[in-house]
């Protein structure tokens, strides 16, 4: 018989989450997040990306189940004080698998980041950007101008890529979305669906009279020449969901929503 898992508490620094802290501190007992083999975590969607960028660094991944008190909370479940336990052992989990960034600065330094949402490349001035783009090592568009380019994950289809009128991809259909940014030319160009094996690689031209920056979701880095984006399998991690609130549902669901 397996042991019982042991629950990390890990809360935004929010006046909200802090008191929902001291709630479920009264009510259950909760290990160190270097003793737990899951957690709960309490916040909103960019506190949950912040969380699993944390457990990416130090390379103990756990289960993640979220609990909203932010704004949107499309990563988490809703906050209820009561009936956690039970909640935890009906849990669904979803694997979730980050992109890996590669980019090359013009001084010639590379930086590797993981990204679960999304990588977007911007431009940086009043300049458009121009781009080549290749997958697979093949040049696939010679020149995109436009005010930049994203790779989304299916996870982070509905985030940043929606906005920019990409597509919603359902989760595990082993899909990357190639969106562009307010493009120019070709004009009519509207991005691509992938296979998660692609590996894709965006040349900047003209980069020194048009900048661009590269976002893996949260952190920037500036004045890139080079960047490479492929699907990172050795690090999936595993996000839990109540199962009437599972995401790949609410995935299904933004694709109807006006």
């Amino acid at each position: 018989m397996s042991e019982p898992h042991r629950y990390a508490l890990i809360a935004s620094p929010t006046p909200p989450a802090q008191k929902a802290v001291d709630e479920l501190r009264a009510r259950h007992d909760w290990a160190p997040v270097e003793q737990a083999t899951r957690a709960v975590v309490l916040g909103g969607d960019g506190f949950m990306l912040q969380t699993l960028h944390a457990m990416l660094e130090r390379r103990r991944i756990l289960p993640a189940f979220g609990m909203n008190l932010g704004t949107v909370g499309f990563l988490m479940n809703d906050w209820r004080l009561d009936g956690l336990d039970e909640r935890l052992r009906r849990a669904k989990p979803f694997k979730v698998s980050p992109l890996s960034m590669t980019a090359t600065t013009v001084n010639g330094e590379n930086h590797v980041l993981p990204a679960i949402n999304e990588v977007s490349l911007l431009r940086e001035t009043r300049q458009t950007a121009r781009l080549e783009i290749s997958v697979n090592d093949r040049v696939v568009l010679p020149e995109l101008v436009c005010d930049g380019i994203l790779v989304a994950t299916p996870a982070g289809s509905t985030a940043y890529n929606l906005s920019a009128n990409g597509p919603i991809l359902p989760l595990g259909s082993a899909l990357l979305a190639l969106t562009p940014i307010s493009p120019f030319r070709p004009r009519r160009w509207r991005g691509a669906i992938l296979p998660e094996k692609a590996r894709i690689a965006i040349r900047l031209l003209e980069s020194d009279k048009r900048p661009v920056s590269a976002v893996a979701d949260q952190r920037e880095v500036r004045d890139v020449v080079r960047v490479e984006v492929a699907i990172d399998r050795t690090r999936d991690l595993t996000i839990m969901f109540d199962p009437e609130h599972a995401l790949d549902d609410r995935i299904t669901m933004e694709q109807f929503i006006s």
